[in-house]
């Protein structure tokens, strides 16, 4: 498992019964996690200082419940990178923290490459990585079917102190923006995609992981360049195990020069143990 375990304003207090309490910044904040079937050892409902909580609805969906006055938005940071977080639908918040170990490994292979690195991040949410990649001194086409979220990354590259650096933001469905930029020759040194278990694109157009996932990779690789640095895949589908993910790398990509790996994301806790949060893929071609 890789651990996001730098960051300095965001943490895992405490975890159980379906739940795990984090604080981001001063916010501390209770939210569902499925992967949490193991019971508290901390009375996370009463912990002192609890903002807000995200009660799951038995019809679906659910809704945020409120204990104390917050910041409808706030800024949280990783080093120097900067985001803007905030309680959003179905218990997300903007960010996915656990990301950071992925962020790491992308930052170190763009700043030892020593060559200009051209980035496709796909299925690009709010920008984590469009962010940790600028900061390494890639150039990002950051593209996602919802406008409010690549609005938002904006802003986090805003925040960030990058808004100079040379970054396109697209709205659009990620299969279609591909298959354009095959027509017009377009290359990318690197992709990274983080796709939805199941999705609609602005003009109804359907995703399903199962069933589009590695015929996606596979088109892919048609826009990647004759020497690429790596491709990375991010999957929070439960069962979908990264062995999987290293399948569908290592034959979508299959002549490509490199190594395939695949392996859990987590999170450390305060409670003293690990909590799995995804499994990532990824293709690198360092040479070694």
């Amino acid at each position: 498992m890789k651990l996001a375990d730098k960051w300095t304003d965001y943490s895992v207090i405490a975890t159980g019964d379906g739940y795990k309490l984090e604080r981001w910044g001063e916010v501390i904040l209770l939210r569902p996690d499925p992967q949490v079937i193991w019971r508290s050892s901390v009375d996370m409902e009463n912990y002192p200082g609890l903002c807000a909580r995200y009660v799951r609805s038995e019809s679906g969906g659910g809704a945020w419940r409120y204990f104390k006055e917050m910041p409808s938005e706030w800024i949280v940071g990783y080093g120097d990178l900067k985001f803007l977080v905030k309680p959003m639908g179905f218990k997300h918040t903007g960010l996915f923290p656990e990301q950071a170990a992925n962020w790491e490994i992308m930052s170190e292979l763009i700043k030892k490459a020593n060559r200009p690195i051209s980035v496709l991040n796909l299925f690009a949410y709010t920008g984590g990585a469009t962010v940790a990649c600028l900061s390494a001194g890639a150039s990002v086409c950051h593209v996602d079917a919802a406008k409010g979220m690549v609005e938002r990354a904006g802003e986090n590259v805003r925040l960030s102190g990058l808004k100079d650096k040379p970054v396109r933001f697209i709205v659009d469905d990620c299969i279609k923006f591909v298959r354009r930029e095959i027509r017009r020759g377009h290359k990318y040194d690197a992709i990274i995609m983080d796709p939805p278990s199941y999705g609609r694109g602005p003009n109804g157009e359907m995703w399903k992981i199962e069933n589009d996932l590695f015929d996606f990779v596979t088109l892919c690789d048609q826009v990647l360049s004759e020497d690429p640095l790596f491709f990375l895949i991010n999957s929070y589908t439960t069962g979908l195990q990264p062995a999987v993910l290293k399948n569908i790398i290592t034959l979508a990509l299959k002549g490509r020069n490199g190594r395939v790996e695949a392996y859990e994301v987590g999170l450390p806790t305060e409670e003293g143990i690990a909590l799995p949060c995804g499994a990532g893929g990824m293709f690198i071609n360092d040479g070694e």
